[in-house]
């Protein structure tokens, strides 16, 4: 017997309990479908439904299984059936000291012309536009950086009949997800944060936020008599005092780089949106350009650490977006080949699934502890596993998977006991 067949089956076994969670409210068809992405995704490393079917082992035609998978995937949107299990799961789990990541993004497509609802959409990692799809991933972290909650991931496109902006539906996502966390947790946005409405749409909500303001924006400050005045952002260490220092490490291209940090506090009001005095934080030293954050956060201006603190959730944001940046490259979720908009959808979803099933269903269960380290060695680390080791628990469970002759339907059928036992079952 394989030294690894216990771990094998005490894995499949959580991959099914897990997936019959999250497609509780789904049908047989829809959930069995769930169960074998969840399996076939991380087995395979890969979210071609080729490799996907691959995985599963059937007894069938491999051309059978992927037709299968693929027919099931368009027939109906599941996506916020997922999402809303994955939302139940882990808004438990967000403190009022955590950090909310809300981070749009994209799937870009430049060789797709058949798939459904393409649309134009900025490549960040190019700085330039692309043709794909717009996606938006919510996740939720701690400061120290140790636990890491994924909580809503959906792909979207301008095409659909109902869209109206980008805007509007980070907005909609936003109230959506208050719905389940409540006040809980400090908001953090780069991208898109430098606007009216999302500024406004935490406060109309009395949510916590630190968003990155554009070196254009302009603001309205105090001067030294007392009065209002228009300031342009570039232009604001002017109007205030740089008397805070810190020491921060930066990891750049692999090494460690010493930051020395000038950075002071100052209350702004949004020149086309004065509804109230918030706090602007103004930072040198990060890069070549300062850094300026603004926030309704009110903390103790003679404080250092209550003042950093803004900066440190606004950092921790980069964090958040290494989930982002794990489900591109350890399932190559850019590579998905679906035509269907339903599928590319339910596709997202799913794959955001696995990265919660990882964070949090195993990865900080004490019941699973061994299993967890079981795989840690599977995924052949030189150096250890760091803190953030989803890329190696994707790694080690595509080893452990590999050595297994059978898929999730076989192993489920293993575990089932027979109803009878007979002496003569070979005449039956």
């Amino acid at each position: 017997m394989d030294a690894n067949s216990s771990t094998i089956n005490r894995f499949k076994a959580q991959v099914n309990k897990f997936s019959g969670i999250i497609s509780k409210e789904l049908n047989k068809v829809q959930s069995r479908l769930v169960k074998e992405l969840v399996y076939g995704i991380q087995a395979s490393k890969d979210i071609k439904i080729s490799s996907v079917s691959r995985s599963l082992q059937e007894s069938i035609p491999l051309a059978k299984t992927e037709d299968r998978i693929c027919r099931n995937l368009a027939a109906k949107d599941i996506s916020s059936d997922i999402n809303a299990q994955i939302l139940r799961l882990g808004s438990s789990k967000v403190t009022k000291d955590m950090v909310i990541t809300i981070d749009p993004g994209d799937i870009t497509k430049p060789y797709a012309k058949a798939m459904e609802n393409l649309c134009n959409v900025y490549d960040g990692s190019k700085g330039a536009t692309a043709i794909g799809y717009h996606l938006c991933q919510v996740t939720a972290a701690n400061l120290e950086h140790n636990t890491i909650v994924p909580l809503y991931c959906e792909v979207f496109s301008d095409k659909e009949a109902d869209y109206k902006t980008a805007t509007k539906k980070v907005i909609s996502i936003i109230e959506h997800l208050h719905q389940s966390i409540g006040s809980n947790g400090v908001w953090a946005i780069d991208r898109m944060g430098d606007c009216n409405e999302i500024v406004d749409c935490f406060l109309d909500n009395g949510l916590d936020f630190v968003t990155r303001l554009k070196l254009n924006r302009w603001l309205i400050v105090h001067n030294k008599n007392g009065g209002e005045v228009p300031v342009k952002t570039a232009n604001l260490e002017k109007h205030m005092k740089l008397n805070f220092r810190a020491q921060i490490t930066k990891i750049d291209n692999g090494k460690e780089k010493l930051l020395n940090l000038k950075f002071g506090i100052k209350k702004v009001q949004l020149q086309n949106d004065p509804k109230q005095w918030l706090n602007v934080l103004f930072i040198k030293g990060y890069g070549a350009k300062p850094m300026i954050l603004l926030t309704n956060l009110e903390p103790d201006k003679d404080n250092t650490a209550q003042v950093f603190r803004i900066l440190e959730i606004y950092l921790t944001r980069w964090k958040c977006e290494e989930c982002y940046r794990y489900l591109k490259q350890s399932y190559k979720l850019e590579d998905i080949r679906v035509r269907s908009y339903n599928g590319i959808r339910n596709m997202a979803a799913i794959v955001h699934a696995i990265a919660y099933f990882i964070s949090i269903y195993i990865g900080i269960s004490l019941k699973l502890k061994v299993l967890v380290q079981k795989i840690f060695i599977l995924s052949k680390r030189f150096f250890g596993v760091s803190s953030f080791f989803h890329y190696a628990m994707a790694d080690g469970i595509f080893e452990l998977l590999s050595k297994t002759h059978t898929g999730i339907q076989q192993s489920e059928a293993k575990e089932k006991p027979n109803a009878q036992l007979t002496l003569f079952e070979d005449f039956f």
